[in-house]
């Protein structure tokens, strides 16, 4: 008789009564938030005797039911409340809360126009339904600080889909993720960025930059190697996969090319599962070249040959480099069918300012870019001077 261990069915089980409690832990937290605001506070959050009530209801709840009804998680309840005061209180299916077409985003969302592009932060927000059963009380504790509101639902619509642990979903708030994809995207790209998360159609989509390798816990300074930063990846794979991006396995490392008998290395090899595509990464400790670019232009080329196999995508090259000029920059800003990128990665966790003043570079840099590349494409050519017959 064939032994049945029961192991993966009490797993199953139990995670699904964890999940259960969770959710159930979200309603209830979000129901008193509200009695807090709409019953005592008579519906003003911000009620000048709402503190007092908040100290004496935190002795009532805790006398009666016990810990956790302090006067800090009451101030979290009502702040919860107050931020998720549109949503119904229920769970939603997973994929409810997902978004229509492009026409219809645009008919129901408003987007500012600003000087130097759109603001993912400028858009009206169009509310999920509920609250997703993915997502635990600690994750919604992280969300709720987020504004404005539609920036708070991406972060939501994204810790969902790629059930995003509580310290990465931190982790990426306080890196503004938002604002290193929204780099490259036009009006319609913000949009569908705000809606629906992060969408993955063509190899742009993937990318951001900077990209923070803090969990690697390099020392930066002269004795850093790009042979360290290799091995910090692969010993931290997991967490880089999730810095990396959506869909992408691990495939090789110092894998070999070969040429007219002569061997190359790249230094890391990804296939992305949604694309299907490779992705070679090559790590390069200063400031990017154009050296540095031909030689990634001739791995993917080499690469497309030897490694790429039916049914696979066009190779993508990444170069990964610790300062960047505009070299990098424009081929950081690619067309749908460009396959090489480059970003900048910094090995320690940014301030919110440093990061801001970053991505505000990028941003001039990208424009400037592309508006020399659209005034070069539609300039009119010269007209050769007539040539006097003798």
């Amino acid at each position: 008789m064939r032994n049945v261990s029961p192991s993966p069915i009490i797993e199953e089980a139990r995670s699904r009564v964890l999940r259960t409690v969770n959710s159930e832990m979200v309603l209830l937290n979000w129901h008193i938030g509200r009695e807090i605001v709409e019953y005592v506070q008579r519906g003003d959050p911000r009620a000048g005797y709402g503190e007092e009530v908040i100290e004496d209801l935190s002795k009532q709840l805790q006398s009666r039911v016990g810990r956790g009804y302090s006067s800090t998680n009451l101030r979290y309840f009502r702040a919860f409340y107050i931020a998720y005061r549109s949503r119904k209180p229920e769970i939603r299916h997973i994929g409810s809360g997902e978004s229509g077409s492009a026409e219809e985003a645009s008919a129901s969302g408003k987007i500012r126009h600003k000087r130097g592009g759109v603001s993912l932060a400028a858009l009206d927000p169009a509310p999920l339904e509920g609250f997703s059963p993915a997502l635990g009380w600690s994750h919604y504790r992280a969300l709720m600080k987020v504004e404005p509101a539609m920036v708070r639902t991406f972060y939501e619509i994204e810790a969902e889909q790629e059930r995003w642990p509580v310290e990465h979903l931190e982790r990426q708030i306080f890196t503004q993720l938002h604002l290193r994809l929204l780099k490259s995207r036009d009006k319609d790209g913000v949009m569908e960025l705000a809606r629906k998360g992060q969408t993955v159609e063509k190899p742009a989509d993937l990318m951001k930059s900077p990209i923070v390798l803090d969990f690697l816990g390099l020392q930066g300074g002269p004795a850093l190697r790009e042979s360290d930063i290799e091995n910090a990846i692969i010993s931290k794979l997991s967490q880089f996969l999730l810095e990396l991006g959506k869909g992408f396995a691990f495939v090789a490392r110092q894998k070999r090319i070969t040429f007219a008998d002569e061997d190359f290395f790249v230094d890391l090899v990804f296939y992305n599962i949604i694309l299907k595509c490779y992705l070679l990464v090559d790590l390069k400790l200063g400031k990017l070249t154009h050296q540095d670019v031909g030689q990634m232009d001739s791995y993917v080329r080499l690469f497309d040959a030897q490694g790429r196999t039916k049914g696979d995508g066009p190779t993508i090259g990444l170069i990964l480099c610790a300062e960047k000029n505009e070299a990098m920059a424009r081929y950081s800003i690619l067309s749908e069918h460009q396959q090489l990128f480059a970003a900048k990665y910094v090995t320690y966790l940014p301030s919110e300012e440093e990061l801001r003043q970053e991505l505000e570079r990028d941003r001039r840099i990208a424009e400037a870019i592309v508006k020399a590349a659209r005034e070069e494409k539609t300039a009119k050519p010269k007209r050769a001077p007539k040539v006097q017959e003798p």
